[in-house]
């Protein structure tokens, strides 16, 4: 028996997407899991980061529909390193405009380092729409 195991591989999308938020900025969106499973958002880290194929296998697809996504300026989203129109503000709004768009009554909040922060921020300016939180190396910026 050997120590090293192999993990599986992390699942596919169901639904991936751009969405336009301003004149200027568009998000890289995926979805896991299944459309009627407990909502839930990642936030990533960063600022400059990007969600990555691991961050899947932190949603049990047959649980939760997760919504992972690439923030202003970072990983997929165009345009890419901007910050133009970019600051926790525009990213919250970000959320609220992707939770319309999938049509999400309440999510869980899901996000470590910076995104523990945005996770907190949201919170803070939109507790009615937020089921429970998640947090890991929480950095209070």
């Amino acid at each position: 028996m050997s120590l090293k195991t192999r993990s599986p591989p992390p699942p596919e999308p169901f639904r991936s997407q751009k969405l336009a938020v301003d004149a200027i900025h568009t998000l890289y969106v995926e979805q896991y899991g299944h459309s009627q499973g407990v909502p839930a958002v990642f936030l990533h880290g960063g600022p400059g980061s990007s969600c990555q194929k691991a961050h899947r296998r932190l949603f049990d697809p047959k649980v939760f529909h997760a919504v992972l996504f690439d923030q202003r300026g970072c990983g997929v989203s165009t345009p890419k390193g901007c910050l133009d129109h970019n600051n926790t503000d525009h990213l919250m709004a970000d959320l609220e405009r992707i939770r319309e768009a999938l049509e999400i009554e309440r999510w869980m909040l899901v996000g470590g380092s910076w995104g523990s922060t945005l996770a907190l921020a949201y919170a803070e300016k939109y507790p009615q729409r937020v089921s429970a939180m998640v947090l890991r190396a929480v950095f209070l910026g």
